[in-house]
C-alpha cells in the first residue's frame, strides 16, 4: 500500500504540472528548423570554402543569396562562421520543448539562462539582419528562416517568464496579457524586416520584374 500511494502521488503531481503544449511545439519546430538553416548554411560555407564562384542553391537573385553574407566579415564575427553558433545552440530549445510535453519542472534560474541565450540571439540577428540589408546589400534566405524561428521563440520565452513573475511582480500582467498576441507581434516584426529589405534592396522587381 505505501507504495501505491506514492506511485499515486506521482501521477497526481506529474498531472499538476502544466505542459505549456504551444510553447513547447513552438520550441520544438522553431530549434529544428533553425538547425536545418545553421546546417545548410554550414554545408554552403564548405562549398564556397572549396570553390569561392561555386552556385549555391540559395542563390535567387544578386540580393537574394547566401553567398556574399557567408564571405563577408560579418559572417564570421567571432572568428568562425556564424553558423556553427546556429549548430550548437538550436538543440536547446529542441530539448527544453521536448521536456515540457513530459511536464518537467524546470527552475527559474534555469528559465532566466534560457531566456538570455534567446535575447543574445535576439539582439545577434537584428544586427546581423540590418548589415545584410544596408551593408553587404543581400537577404540571405537561409538567415531570413533563422530569424523567422528565433523571434517568436524570444517572444514567447520572454513572455512567459514575465507571465511567470520571473521578471518580477510588476511584469506579470503585462506578460499575461501579450504571451496570446505571439504570432501578431511576430508577424509585425517579418513586416518590418521585409519593408526594410523591400525599400533598400527592391526585392520584388528582382523576383517578378
Amino acid at each position: 500500500m505505501p507504495k501505491l500511494a506514492c506511485d499515486t502521488r506521482l501521477v497526481s503531481d506529474a498531472q499538476e504540472r502544466p505542459r505549456h503544449l504551444a510553447l513547447a511545439l513552438l520550441l520544438i519546430i522553431g530549434g529544428a528548423l533553425g538547425l536545418l538553416a545553421s546546417f545548410s548554411l554550414t554545408q554552403d560555407d564548405f562549398t564556397l570554402l572549396a570553390n569561392p564562384n561555386a552556385h549555391l542553391g540559395c542563390t535567387v537573385s544578386a540580393s537574394l543569396q547566401c553567398g556574399q553574407n557567408i564571405l563577408s566579415w560579418q559572417g564570421k564575427v567571432f572568428g568562425f562562421p556564424n553558423p556553427l553558433l546556429g549548430l550548437m545552440m538550436f538543440p536547446a530549445p529542441v530539448i527544453v520543448g521536448v521536456a515540457l510535453l513530459g511536464r518537467v519542472r524546470f527552475p527559474n534560474w534555469f528559465w532566466l539562462l534560457f531566456n538570455l541565450g534567446h535575447w543574445f540571439a535576439i539582439v545577434f540577428i537584428g544586427w546581423l539582419s540590418t548589415e545584410s540589408i544596408y551593408n553587404i546589400g543581400t537577404l540571405c534566405p537561409w538567415c531570413s528562416l533563422v530569424y523567422a524561428v528565433v523571434i517568436p521563440m524570444w517572444l514567447a520565452v520572454t513572455l512567459h517568464n514575465m507571465a511567470a513573475g520571473r521578471y518580477g511582480t510588476a511584469l506579470v500582467g503585462v506578460g499575461s496579457a501579450l504571451v496570446t498576441w505571439v504570432p501578431l507581434l511576430s508577424l509585425a516584426l517579418y513586416v518590418v524586416i521585409a519593408l526594410e529589405a523591400q525599400l533598400r534592396l527592391d526585392l520584388l522587381s528582382q523576383l517578378f520584374g
